[in-house]
Formats: structure tokens, sequence, C-alpha cells
């Protein structure tokens, strides 16, 4: 799509809209596969179910246009159909105990209502020991841990805010030295503590103010590497901060990197090429990321007034 002088909501709306598309095209390669309990990578088979899930499942109930929260629902529900509703988290639960990945992804479904009861008594006894609350070296995924645990109605095993002061975005880190491991990090920080975006008021203000302030250098420098993956994520935080400016350069420059069919890629433009396969890895979670930044956004926009923001940052979008 190019840039152009596109209104804000239009804008959005269009970047949603085709990467909702292509994720329709493609989404057979969200299928999983027969071992997926035994010897499949999670990395390759649930984590994109499971992205997939959480972030259709944001856009379903919360974009302001019927089609595409209709479009966002018929992929989220499809994740849920590949999980046999719900059955294949008690394979995994009862094959790995301790593992925190079924609770997250089960997480989203949970909390849409699609309850699996095998799933509840399992997690109720598997969370319940005192190993399930052993330190975990990744702070950010303990948030997601805590964050599924709150769906799920489980009791969390160890205090979020504690958890939270220990993070990127807890310890304020010096902004000037955040890579892109870090910036990663911080996105998810701000996704856990509020619920992908629905609960924006749970950002306290002195962090509200760190993002308000450090967030368009990071986007910039982002931008310039084409990290469009990286530059989605921090367009969808910047719409959890209550204040922040519209960015309209910024949006103008990933409109501009998404492909005519609405795929997103990760990296430059090389990264949207070569057989299927690798396109789909490549793209699949940028533009997950796209549609998921582009529904938030559309979602403050209402929120503050769109014409309000369209008007700032206006002389920075190339005529």
């Amino acid at each position: 799509m190019s840039g152009g002088r596109a209104a804000p909501a239009s804008l959005l709306d269009h970047l949603v809209g085709g990467a909702l598309g292509w994720l329709d095209t493609v989404r057979d390669d969200f299928r999983l596969p027969p071992d997926v309990t035994t010897d499949a990578d999670p990395d390759h088979t649930l984590k994109p179910l499971g992205e997939l899930a959480e972030l259709t499942y944001l856009i379903s109930t919360s974009h302001p246009r019927d089609d595409l929260r209709r479009a966002a629902d018929d992929l989220f529900a499809f994740a849920w159909n590949e999980t046999r509703d719900g059955e294949l988290f008690a394979e995994l639960v009862r094959g790995e105990p301790h593992a925190t990945y079924p609770v997250e992804i089960y997480g989203v479904f949970a909390q849409a209502g699609l309850r699996a009861p095998a799933v509840d008594r399992l997690l109720a006894a598997t969370t319940a020991p005192r190993g399930w609350r052993v330190a975990r070296e990744d702070h950010t995924r303990t948030l997601g841990v805590l964050n599924a645990e709150r769906r799920i109605g489980l009791a969390p095993h160890a205090d979020f805010t504690a958890v939270l002061e220990r993070t990127n975005l807890g310890t304020m880190s010096e902004p000037w030295a955040l890579d892109r491991k870090g910036a990663y990090g911080l996105t998810h920080d701000v996704f856990h503590l509020t619920d992908w975006g629905r609960a924006p008021g749970r950002l306290p203000p002195a962090y509200a103010d760190y993002l308000r302030l450090w967030l368009p250098a990071w986007l910039e420098n982002w931008l310039d590497e084409q990290l469009w993956d990286l530059a989605a994520e921090l367009l969808a935080v910047t719409a959890c901060v209550p204040a922040a400016p519209y960015d309209a350069a910024a949006w103008q420059r990933l409109a501009a990197a998404q492909e005519p069919d609405g795929r997103v890629p990760d990296l430059g433009a090389g990264s949207s090429r070569g057989d299927h396969a690798a396109v789909f890895t490549s793209c699949y979670h940028s533009t997950l990321a796209t549609a998921f930044a582009g529904t938030l956004t559309r979602i403050a926009l209402d929120a503050t007034g769109a014409g309000q923001h369209a008007r700032v940052h206006e002389s920075e979008v190339a005529p």
C-alpha cells in the first residue's frame, strides 16, 4: 500500500483489512501437525496458532468495523477448532505438567468463554504445587503466565507488580541502551500489563510518561532499519499510552511496507519473497502485529477524536 495522505481511520482500516485477508489465505499454514504433542517444535506449531488466537480475538471483540470483527472472529474460531475444542490442552498438560505455554495459549480461549472442563481440572492441580512457583529468568514471560492465570481464574503464582518491576518497563531502562531484544520485551511488558490493550488504565502514570517521551525515538530507529515487526508492536504500545499522539508519519511508513496481498514482511522487503513456507514464516507475525496495532490505534482515535489525531504530525507525512 502506498503512503499518501489517507485519513487516519481509512488508512488503519485498509491495513487491518488487508492483513486479515492475507492471514485468511494462509490459514492452512497455522494448522497443527499430527505430532504436535510429541515431536513437533512448539515455536513453529503452537506459537503461531497461539499468536493468531490472541490477536484475532482482540480484533474480533474490539474493532469498530463489523466486517473486520467478523473476519477476525472467523480466524479465532479456526484456531479454537485446531485445538479440538480444547482437548489438545489436556494432552499437552498431561505430557508436560510444568510447561507454561499450554497455560498461556489456553488463557485467551478461556477469556473468550471457550472452556474445556478437563483442562480446568488439570490446571487446578498442576499449577498448585510449589514447583510451579519457581522463579523464571524471563520476567516478561512470567507476566504472560500471570495474565493467563488471571484469565483462566487460577490463583496467581507470583505478585504481578513485583515481577513487573524487574522488567525493562518496570526499571524504565535507559532509553539509549534498549536493544532489539529488550524492545520486544518492553512491548510485551505493556501488552501483559494492559491485557493486550484492553485495559490501558492499568499503565501507571510514571510508565506512561516514560513511554510517551521515548516511543517516537525508538519508532524512528526501527523504522529506519525497516524492522516492521517491531515497529508495529511499538505502534501498538503507543495506542496503549494515554495522550500519546497519533504518529501519521510512522503509520504511513508501515503502510508503505505492506504488500498488495496484505502481508507485511518482518524486515525490509526481501523477507516477503521466496517459497510459500518462507514467506509465511517471515510474514505471519508482522502481519498479525500490524492488524493488532491498527485495531488498538483505531480504538484510540475513536476515543479521543480522529480529527485531533489527524492534525498531529501531519507536516511529517510525505505528500
